[in-house]
């Protein structure tokens, strides 16, 4: 137990750079939000759903973090600062990040049944804050999910999803290959090569233009110039 707890703290520590010890991982939100979560679960299953629920409302009071009892979770989840949205049919992976004011919301079924209404989200997957992901999409193992971001369709594996509605970005392999991304973005490159080159281009297109006007005004003003210059008297 105690190792268990030990190796989930320093996955934290891996990826937020600010607490200086395991010791202030113990007081984020997210982790004990997750505590309580286990033991929700637990009396869910046990279909021991108004005692879940009593300790789901208690862990939301303290955390501003509300996870529905029947949501799954793997190894490793953290949920940096709070106020985040999981529902119960959400099903979550290993080494998941979630940032503030996330949702994983639900799909409203039109035949009055339930069933899988939540995310998926799978193994090492990033949603960056404000980010919103409804309905029973899948996203992949890797997938990166950009702050604010929309998605209500499945993001392929290793996909970073950017805008509303979300929409896949290009990204360089060195990038793809890093382990941790913070809040899904990566910042220092651009996030999408192809709006760049069509900006670069627009740009280009203006300079030309502008030449042209230019040139097109000094040879207007070239006849007006020789119109000004004095008549040359006869002797």
């Amino acid at each position: 137990m105690m190792g268990n707890l030990i190796r989930y703290l320093d996955s934290v520590v891996a990826r937020d750079p600010a607490p200086r010890s395991r010791w202030e991982v113990l007081l984020y939100p997210g982790v004990w939000a997750l505590f309580w979560h286990r033991i929700a679960h637990a009396l869910f299953n046990a279909r021991l759903f108004f005692l879940a629920r009593a300790v789901n409302h208690f862990s939301r009071f303290l955390t501003s973090i509300d996870i529905h009892p029947g949501a799954t979770i793997g190894k490793d989840f953290f949920i940096d600062h709070g106020f985040t949205v999981i529902g119960e049919t959400a099903h979550i992976g290993d080494n998941v990040t979630i940032y503030q004011c996330v949702t994983l919301g639900g799909s409203n079924p039109t035949n009055g049944v339930g069933g899988k209404r939540h995310p998926t989200l799978e193994d090492n997957v990033i949603v960056g804050s404000g980010a919103q992901i409804i309905g029973p999409v899948t996203v992949g193992k890797r997938a990166r999910v950009g702050a604010s971001a929309v998605v209500t369709e499945d993001v392929p594996e290793g996909a970073t999803m950017i805008g509303v509605k979300a929409r896949s970005t290009l990204m360089k392999a060195e990038t793809y290959a890093k382990e941790f991304m913070p809040y899904g973005t990566p910042c220092k490159e651009p996030c999408e090569p192809v709006g760049n080159q069509r900006v670069d281009d627009l740009e280009d297109q203006v300079a030309a233009l502008r030449e042209q006007v230019e040139a097109l005004l000094a040879a207007q003003a070239e006849p007006e110039r020789e119109a000004d210059k004095p008549a040359c008297k006869g002797v």
